[in-house]
């Protein structure tokens, strides 16, 4: 199966630069599902995170946020590349802009790229090009990227993995009684449109984002699968196991379990 992950910011973020060892247990993870015989495209934020680390520019500022992630970008490659060398795996980089998506001529050979990589156990690391694209810096946090990654690159399922480790059925930092909605099928109008919440200082999504990405993939009958990036246990029973312990399934298959 060839299937796309995405990593948020706040993952790979910790006390303001990269966090080594959850890169680490991602790259091991992705190692894990290259054994079992899976394509992986790997979605990752942290370019401006890395960045940040050599120059501490103010984050508010949009031109501040490119320029770190200009910087941030390279240290960001060669920090996969060691990792994936441990594991004796290639792994590469692709950037890329939103319009990408708007051409199909474009979109073909980006995906033609992709596939040559897949086709030679190569694992492509894709970023949206920070520099340029001034919207993701904005909102999205790859979110939304990853989502287009998936369907346009014929994955069939996207995990995301994140701070978030699930959906709820309220919010879980106001209820204590607040229980995980293990299975969607549906998400309404007012969870898509519902006010942006990011918690991380580079992190630019939240998980309205995640709805989005999630509602486009279900549109293309295609599937979501967010679960917690600190603790890699939920996305790897689910994914090398086939036991849904923890996290949430988007899919618009079967019904909707709470």
């Amino acid at each position: 199966m060839r299937l796309v992950i995405k990593v948020g910011s706040h993952v790979l973020t910790e006390n303001g630069t990269v966090a080594k060892e959850r890169m680490l247990a991602l790259v091991a993870l992705v190692a894990e599902l290259k054994e079992a015989g899976h394509e992986v495209i790997l979605v990752s934020s942290g370019a401006v995170a890395a960045g940040y680390s050599q120059l501490k520019l103010d984050k508010r500022s949009v031109a501040n946020r490119q320029a770190l992630a200009a910087i941030g970008q390279p240290l960001l490659l060669k920090m996969y590349q060691e990792k994936f060398a441990r594991f004796g795996i290639l792994c590469s980089q692709i950037l890329l802009s939103a319009d990408v998506f708007d051409s199909r001529r474009a979109t073909a050979h980006a995906k033609e790229a992709v596939d040559t990589l897949l086709e030679n156990s190569v694992v492509p690391i894709i970023n949206e090009n920070d520099t340029v694209s001034i919207e993701e810096l904005v909102f999205g946090d790859n979110d939304r990227l990853s989502a287009h990654v998936t369907h346009y690159f014929d994955a069939s399922l996207l995990v995301i993995l994140s701070d978030i480790d699930a959906l709820y059925d309220k919010d879980p930092n106001c209820y204590e009684d607040a229980t995980v909605r293990k299975v969607v099928t549906q998400i309404s109008e007012e969870e898509l449109c519902a006010e942006h919440t990011p918690n991380n200082e580079f992190a630019t999504g939240g998980i309205v984002t995640k709805l989005q990405s999630a509602d486009f993939l279900m549109c293309h009958g295609r599937e979501m699968f967010l679960a917690s990036g600190f603790d890699l246990g939920d996305v790897r029973s689910f994914l090398l196991a086939g036991e849904h312990r923890g996290g949430t399934l988007f899919t618009a298959k079967g019904r909707e379990t709470e």
